[in-house]
């Protein structure tokens, strides 16, 4: 089993000083995930919860969406030449029955950001898929004092990233602002699928009165795997990109970016946002 994270030697250099030490390294290491057997998508992952990123990645592409949906996720023995198990390879077997999407057109659209397809056809494809409109889940409000709050609660829990320094994260908040759960990984992406792969395995879906925070910026992948899982409101301490505003702006999900010390800007989904009890305070 592949670790968290890894020694080096390094050259350390301080004001001139010059010595040499071990450092740690978060690990990164690829994950093939297979569906019914067959080869689906390779992703850089740093290795721990293998099988709930393989299963959020499934919610994200519209195959799984509760827990009787998935038969069992294994890794797969004999997966090098000389049949050996690297722990880099996961299958994941859904209920017979359960229907899956034409992944030769339906992942290169929705999937990716940077599929090269047009803006247009990735928001459509995302609001036909959605298993859960956000527009349609009971109202959601938070106070912008609340969201200032969230950052450095994430990082508090951030445990590898002390070590390494060199890990995205992603959390789960209740709407008064419980912390639920956190991930970190080297991919923002693969930190969200865990989140969202723990909570399909826990019968946890939707996600509709959940605050998903992530430690980097906002792409339109992890506005879509927000969407996916019925997450109402999702918070960048970093920019949304211009797709995933759009994104937002179509399925009614909050889109909050620059969430820094009492500062963000809120790019969609304002009616979320709690102005006049901030008013009041100020």
């Amino acid at each position: 089993m592949g670790r968290v994270t890894e020694r080096r030697k390094v050259l350390r250099i301080r004001d001139g000083a010059v010595s040499t030490r071990p450092d740690t390294l978060v690990a990164e290491e690829p994950l093939e995930i297979r569906l019914n057997g067959k080869p689906l998508a390779i992703t850089m992952r740093t290795p721990g919860d293998d099988f709930a990123l393989a299963a959020g990645f499934l919610v994200s592409e519209g195959v799984l969406a509760t827990a009787s949906d998935l038969q069992n996720i294994v890794y797969c023995a004999g997966a090098t030449v000389d049949g050996s198990n690297t722990y880099n390879v996961v299958d994941v077997r859904t209920t017979p029955g359960i229907a899956l999407p034409d992944f030769t057109l339906e992942r290169n659209v929705y999937t990716s950001s940077s599929c090269g397809l047009c803006g247009k056809a990735s928001l459509d494809a995302v609001r036909t898929t959605a298993r859960w409109p956000i527009a349609d889940t009971p109202p959601v409000r938070v106070t912008p004092e609340l969201l200032a709050s969230l950052p450095d609660r994430l990082r508090a829990a951030q445990r590898v990233f002390d070590r390494t320094g060199g890990l995205h994260a992603a959390a789960l908040f209740t709407e008064d602002g419980e912390l639920l759960d956190i991930r970190e990984d080297v991919g923002r992406h693969n930190a969200v699928d865990k989140l969202v792969g723990r909570a399909l395995q826990n019968g946890d879906l939707p996600l509709s009165r959940t605050i998903l925070l992530v430690s980097g910026r906002a792409s339109f992948e992890l506005a879509q795997k927000a969407v996916m899982a019925g997450i109402p409101v999702l918070a960048a301490v970093s920019a949304p990109s211009s797709l995933a505003v759009d994104l937002a702006a179509e399925t009614g999900l909050t889109l909050v970016g620059f969430l820094r010390g009492s500062s963000m800007n809120v790019y969609a989904g304002e009616d979320r946002i709690a102005l006049r009890a901030a008013a009041a305070q100020g």
